[in-house]
């Protein structure tokens, strides 16, 4: 038996600038980090040769082309797996529709538990690159490259898309008590609203390819990125709240279904309760929103979006590993 943990990831800055309409014109950066929260993937071996998938319901067929799950169907067949397995996963968060890359995090810890499964070792290059042949080409899903390289190298990064599809990931070099003061000022709230991101994102895209206003918008979102990280090497974390809230001022006009009126307004009521900045994770129109704050404005910004559910969370330093092996 093989046990995978993967984070999940919170995104600053930048995000839509790792969409290929993009990136493969202008280049991409974006300033993420994995936090304490994780998808769990179990591979084991089975006493036949069927195949057994248990998510948020269970599949029991005989070959891999039979497998509804669309990830874990392509993702045996890009390494070749015929039968014989039993893969199983939980969550600490929904699975879908949370904007903190659940399904990005699944795809690499999956891949990860099914190399350890075959005997052989998976740099974190390889889960991520790997799972975004899977997600994007295979399944053909109209999403970013950003997730997958936050959950395979895990911690706090300044991503890079180059326009030849190569993407850095180069850790943000700081002191451990301004990643420390950094968590601290988070708030992160779950809206309850669940959205399929894939529509928010092929919206996007179709823009980026045609409207220069959208390219310029996502190109100074890119910038922020690196501005965060000549902030964050410094030590410096008085502009954090401040970016974000311009990368969200941004964001928010790409196109109209990233926000809502029910979001704005819960947005303006933190603004007004002391937040200096925040922006719906993910491709937007639901899920999470995240504000940063003093800490002394933590309990008024909570207490004037009690409809709210606060969800307390921290930096994860470490990338997808395997916690657990059983022969």
């Amino acid at each position: 038996m093989i046990i995978s943990r993967t984070p999940l990831r919170m995104s600053f800055v930048g995000g839509g600038s790792d969409l290929p309409s993009f990136y493969r014109r202008f280049g991409g950066a974006v300033v993420s980090t994995t936090i304490n929260r994780y998808v769990y993937v179990t591979v084991n071996r089975k006493f036949d040769d069927r195949i057994r998938v248990s998510y948020s319901r269970t599949e029991e067929v005989a070959k891999v082309s039979a497998i509804r799950h669309p990830l874990v169907r392509e993702a045996m067949n890009f390494l070749g797996l015929q039968g014989g397995v039993e893969i199983t996963s939980v969550a600490d968060v929904p699975a879908r529709g949370t904007g903190l890359g659940s399904s990005s995090s699944f795809t690499v810890g999956l891949l990860h538990a099914l190399h350890a499964h075959q005997g052989r070792y998976a740099s974190a290059a390889r889960l991520a690159e790997e799972a975004c042949a899977i997600e994007i080409e295979r399944c053909g899903e109209p999403i970013g490259k950003q997730d997958q390289y936050a959950a395979a190298f895990g911690g706090l990064n300044f991503i890079q898309f180059r326009p030849d599809d190569t993407v850095s990931v180069d850790p943000i070099i700081c002191r451990r008590e301004t990643r420390q003061r950094l968590a601290e000022r988070l708030l992160i709230f779950y809206t309850g609203i669940s959205r399929r991101s894939a529509r928010v994102l092929e919206q996007q895209q179709a823009s980026m390819a045609t409207r220069k206003e959208t390219q310029a918008m996502v190109g100074r979102m890119m910038s922020l990125a690196y501005d965060l990280r000549a902030e964050l090497q410094k030590d410096n974390l008085e502009a954090l709240g401040e970016i974000i809230h311009a990368n969200w001022e941004l964001k928010r006009r790409l196109t109209p279904n990233i926000s809502s009126t029910q979001i704005n307004r819960w947005y303006d009521i933190a603004r007004r309760h002391g937040a200096v900045g925040g922006k719906l994770l993910g491709a937007g129109s639901g899920g999470f929103l995240m504000f940063c704050a003093p800490r002394e404005r933590h309990e008024a910004i909570a207490l004037a979006l009690k409809e709210l559910r606060r969800v307390h969370l921290n930096l994860e330093p470490e990338g997808s590993k395997i916690v657990f092996v059983h022969d």
